[in-house]
């Protein structure tokens, strides 16, 4: 199976304490769902402990209580776990910035200094979907109908949900645009092209 192609990827999430790890803040939650072939082969979800108290306000957004995550393994602990899981896979993620910077501190604490392939489902849908009401995946989800139960900022419930709308995005680039099997490099492309250039680079790749 082809680590080239866009729908053999692994498609993750985190819930925080925060915005940036670089002003201390650390990860809670992680959710990942594993694609091979446009099919969920395998989940990942843990909550981890990160060894002091979130505020009631990253409380009442998650959901994720201060006793959930006194019972939780620690973050290294899951982290190892995590980075066995995306050996290998290229990565996704919705507002992909965000959750990079996230799993690469995460990840040094352990004394892993590589960097990681990510495409960003947000912004290749803000190519794709130009006259969606906005990008929030959210949004995204009511735009393309996409499965869902409901559940939001919760990492496996985030992760499926943005590989539903992976796969969606995959499936209209080869309905509406003719470009047969996309690989990951175009996603990533796609992403980072001005709209106007959006549809002579599809052409390309027709």
């Amino acid at each position: 199976m082809s680590l080239t192609a866009a729908d053999t990827v692994i498609v993750l999430d985190f819930e925080t304490t925060g915005l940036s790890p670089a002003q201390g803040e650390r990860a809670i939650e992680i959710g990942a769902v594993k694609l091979e072939g446009g099919i969920i082969t395998e989940r990942f979800q843990q909550l981890m402990n990160r060894g002091c108290r979130v505020s009631g306000f990253i409380e009442n957004y998650t959901g994720i209580s201060n006793a959930m995550l006194t019972s939780a393994p620690p973050c290294e602990t899951v982290m190892a776990e995590f980075a066995q899981f995306i050996e290998g896979y290229n990565l996704v993620a919705h507002n992909a910035s965000f959750d990079q910077k996230f799993l690469e501190a995460e990840l040094a604490r352990l004394g892993y200094c590589q960097t990681y392939p990510f495409a960003c489902s947000m912004l290749t849908a803000r190519r794709l979907y130009q006259q969606a009401p906005n990008h929030k995946l959210g949004t995204l989800v009511r735009y393309k109908q996409l499965p869902t139960d409901g559940t939001f900022h919760r990492a496996l419930a985030d992760a499926e949900m943005t590989a539903h709308l992976w796969l969606a995005m995959l499936d209209d680039l080869q309905r509406e645009h003719a470009v047969v099997a996309p690989d990951f490099q175009l996603m990533q492309r796609l992403g980072k092209t001005a709209k106007g250039a959006v549809a002579g680079l599809l052409a390309r790749h027709r």
